[in-house]
């Protein structure tokens, strides 16, 4: 992933270094396990543990020859030790080590992000109980429906991020397997032990059945499961950005001192952050598709899915890195009008409570198809005209024959629509 777009924590994780470092423990791991075993002398698996290195521009000087990027590995391994070499990948195929170490890499990933998808839920909590009581008119198609609040708005979001944490641990807990089984699953030159205590002692676990590699359906699912968080971003980033219209100018994303919004019009305030967000949440769905054309490989293994996950693994896990990171800073900066939230709600002639006017006819007597009849006209005269609803109500006999003045008065009243919020917080447990 280019530097724009990432952030240290997880692009240390994704250097060469970093991943040849899990081969290397994956290499010395199994030898433990083989001496554990009593095949290999301990004597030997110290010096392994102590003396084992690697150099990067060997490992591709030598790969420029083998074409074989575990075999550069291991034989740019062996240099650095003695008679003890001969141990390096003893029972190994080279799957063994690249997916287990992929399993703890993708634990070391998903770490982050879990702690990530907490803080913005987090802040998602803050902002819903901040603004529980910013009333603001709700939209449906665009159009004005009826009154909710802002603290509603994110409440929804804190509910759905919830859902997607849930959704994220499931899926992370399917990656970070490994498997040390051999060329076709069936350990004829290794112990299942040594599977075991290689797994277990990087804090990932033993595929119970394997080929030559871990199944792809397992990365498919955690592919998509990053894609719909990067969705539900995207949704998010996208409301912003409606509601930062000029038109609405109901939020506002952080704007700095010295920020430029255009090269050509000095006025523009413009919500980069949010669409920058909305265009990587594209990437990573597009991944997602990759990850889904990894599942089917022949046989027991081809390596069709490799050159994908080595493009599609890192750079998911560090764009949602840097999108939760940077979002979640743009909601808990978030500029709120509510004034113009109010005069949002008076823009357009009251007609949001034509419904209650229905409603309270219902009350009365009246079956719902009359006063459905009775009020939408109205209602469509007062949007023609561009008056008042109410007022256009006040002045209607068939309804003031039945709703006295003060009936009238309530169906006005932005409270009711707002009535039942707390209702709604404290079933999410927002206080």
């Amino acid at each position: 992933m280019i530097e724009r777009y990432t952030r240290p924590e997880m692009a240390r994780i994704w250097t060469e270094e970093n991943k040849f470092q899990a081969w290397l423990e994956v290499e010395i791991l199994s030898c433990e396990a083989w001496s554990e075993l009593g095949v290999i002398p301990k004597e030997d698996v110290k010096v392994l543990r102590e003396n084992a290195s690697f150099n990067i521009d060997r490992i591709y000087e030598i790969e420029q020859e083998t074409r074989h990027d575990v075999i550069a590995f291991t034989r740019a391994v062996s240099e650095t030790l003695g008679p003890e070499r001969k141990w390096v990948h003893y029972g190994l195929t080279s799957t063994d080590v690249v997916d287990t170490a992929l399993g703890y890499l993708l634990r070391q990933a998903n770490e982050i992000l879990d702690k990530d998808i907490q803080n913005f839920i987090e802040i998602l909590r803050n902002k819903a109980i901040e603004h529980k009581d910013t009333a603001m008119m709700g939209r449906t198609h665009g159009v004005h429906a009826e009154p909710t609040t802002f603290g509603l708005k994110m409440a929804l979001w804190y509910e759905e991020m919830k859902r997607n944490l849930e959704r994220f641990r499931f899926a992370a807990d399917g990656v970070q397997f490994g498997k040390i089984s051999g060329a076709v699953g069936t350990y004829a030159n290794i112990d299942p032990f040594v599977e075991e205590y290689v797994c277990g002692k990087l804090g990932t676990k033993a595929a119970p059945i394997s080929t030559q590699t871990l199944q792809r359906d397992r990365h498919a699912e955690y592919m998509a499961t990053l894609a719909l968080v990067a969705t539900s971003l995207d949704k998010f980033a996208t409301e912003i950005r409606a509601l930062q219209k000029s038109e609405f100018r109901e939020v506002e994303e952080p704007f700095a001192k010295g920020q430029k919004g255009s090269s050509a019009m000095p006025h523009k305030r413009n919500p980069i952050g949010c669409e920058s967000i909305s265009g990587l949440s594209r990437v990573i769905r597009g991944h997602m598709v990759s990850a889904y054309e990894n599942v089917t490989l022949w046989h027991e293994r081809d390596i069709s899915h490799s050159s994908v996950e080595r493009i599609i693994l890192p750079d998911a896990t560090q764009l949602l890195n840097y999108m939760l990171n940077r979002l979640g800073n743009i909601i808990k900066n978030l500029t709120v009008f509510p004034e113009n939230m109010k005069r949002n709600m008076r823009s357009t002639y009251d007609v949001p409570f034509s419904g209650r006017v229905m409603t309270k006819l219902i009350d009365k007597g009246f079956a719902r198809e009359q006063a459905y009849d009775t009020v939408q006209p109205r209602a469509m005269q007062a949007w023609k005209e561009q008056r008042s609803f109410r007022e256009i109500v006040e002045n209607a006999s068939v309804i003031t024959e039945v709703l006295s003045p003060e009936e009238i008065a309530d169906c006005f009243d932005p409270s009711w629509h707002l009535k039942h919020v707390d209702t709604i917080f404290n079933r999410l447990g927002l206080k």
